[in-house]
């Protein structure tokens, strides 16, 4: 791993918040993802099942947790399945967790090789009534492959079928979705490096540069600040490409007077930042340019005050939506008329800005959260307003991260990343 150690009192909480929801006399089992084939001997990049990841911090392949707080047995409340390392392994591989490593990693003591797993877990079985399996249940899921943690569902269903099964997932999207103060730091290591990147660029944009080239400013500067990837599927989108809301092929020449809309965030240990800003090509916003970016900072800002605890999801979007619709009047992109006659499933400023304003983040990009519950205090959300105008040839977004607050405004975590229009033209042209 690239990122320094994580404090592994984060994990102990975790277990000891999921522990607390768990029903008497039941144990819950965690694994870790695959290494997906690509073809031959190819494989994709490891990523780690963020679950797993949460409850112990272990960041390796074929990994298991069992949580088991009423065990008779102390030593197996809680227990890491590890695969065995080896010399073969440390040569070809790299050295993987030991037992002692991987108690200072999770802070779990016990700690066994995945072949004894069938065996251990024969033993604890007898001992429990119910077992929780854990399920993808993320309102944007849209899974066909089956993972690790469903060929284990499978088989522990087949092999103890008297049973009862319950869902860790309920339980997870509550405890996930509000963050301790150590997961805001790394949050905040994750938008600082993005920071990074974001300023580089504004170096480096210039007429006739490439979308991907700018992708490539932005890892070389990622990976040198201990980041190993993208957080997410990169947007550089230039001129009308902005109005494809995913766009990613980043395949096309920037041309003089353009903007270009960039949507990028850094990970760090696993932790996403989330942020969009929109740049002009040639260093100046035209004035028209100019005059939509500010409504778009200006929706952003307000909506960035809407989100405080007990702030119902839902109805946030129906504030911003209104703050929007003044924005696109005062644009002149609406008027009074397709706002009276708007149909209230489909209001008239979708037709400038179809997407949600904001969405939890954290571990996932998308992080878990319940949208139908009110926000809480240390939830982290991604504001992100836009306005699109095929026919202008440009569309803009800009998107923040921010944590709510027990009282106040949220605390933006990328504060310190340029947004105003005149100093992104002042860094720009300096």
């Amino acid at each position: 791993m690239k990122y320094h150690p994580i404090n592994s009192e984060l994990f102990i909480k975790n277990r000891k918040n999921f522990a607390s929801n768990m029903k008497p006399k039941s144990l819950a089992v965690f694994n870790s993802n695959d290494i997906y084939p690509i073809s031959a001997d190819s494989t994709m990049p490891f990523e780690q099942h963020r679950d797993i990841f949460y409850l112990s911090g272990v960041d390796q392949e074929e990994s298991m947790l069992v949580l088991f707080p009423d065990c008779p047995k102390e030593k197996h409340r809680e227990i890491l399945f590890l695969k065995e390392t080896n010399e073969h392994i440390a040569i070809w591989e790299g050295e993987k967790l030991t037992k002692e490593k991987a108690f200072e990693t999770s802070g779990i003591k016990t700690v066994y090789w995945l072949q004894d797993m069938e065996k251990i877990m024969f033993e604890i079985m007898t001992q429990c009534d119910t077992v929780y399996i854990n399920t993808n249940e993320h309102y944007r899921a849209n899974v066909e492959t089956e993972t690790r943690e469903d060929r284990f569902t499978k088989w522990l269903k087949e092999k103890y079928p008297a049973h009862a099964v319950a869902k860790s997932n309920p339980i997870l999207q509550r405890l996930r979705s509000v963050k301790d103060n150590i997961e805001i730091d790394l949050i905040q290591q994750a938008c600082d490096i993005t920071e990074k990147g974001f300023r580089r660029i504004l170096n480096f944009v210039k007429p006739d540069v490439w979308e991907y080239e700018i992708e490539a400013e932005f890892m070389h500067e990622f990976l040198r600040n201990r980041s190993k990837k993208f957080a997410y599927t990169p947007i550089v989108a230039s001129g009308n490409n902005a109005n494809v809301l995913h766009y990613i092929e980043n395949n096309q020449q920037c041309k003089a007077g353009e903007l270009i809309l960039m949507d990028i965030g850094a990970e760090y240990a696993n932790y996403s930042s989330d942020m969009t800003r929109s740049v002009p090509v040639s260093g100046k916003f035209t004035p028209r340019q100019k005059d939509v970016y500010n409504a778009v900072n200006r929706v952003k800002n307000e909506a960035t005050k809407m989100l405080t605890p007990g702030t119902i999801w839902a109805e946030y979007h129906i504030e911003v939506g209104k703050v929007m619709t003044s924005e696109l009047l005062g644009l002149g992109l609406l008027d009074k008329t397709d706002v009276q006659n708007e149909n209230p499933e489909w209001p008239a400023y979708k037709k400038y800005l179809m997407h949600g304003t904001s969405h939890h983040m954290g571990l996932d990009t998308h992080d878990y959260g319940i949208l139908t519950e009110p926000m809480q205090a240390n939830m982290v959300f991604t504001v992100e307003p836009g306005i699109y105008i095929p026919d202008e040839g440009f569309g803009i977004r800009l998107e923040d991260d921010v944590v709510i607050q027990e009282n106040g405004d949220p605390f933006n975590l990328m504060r310190n990343i340029p947004i105003e229009a005149d100093e992104i033209e002042d860094i720009m042209n300096s």
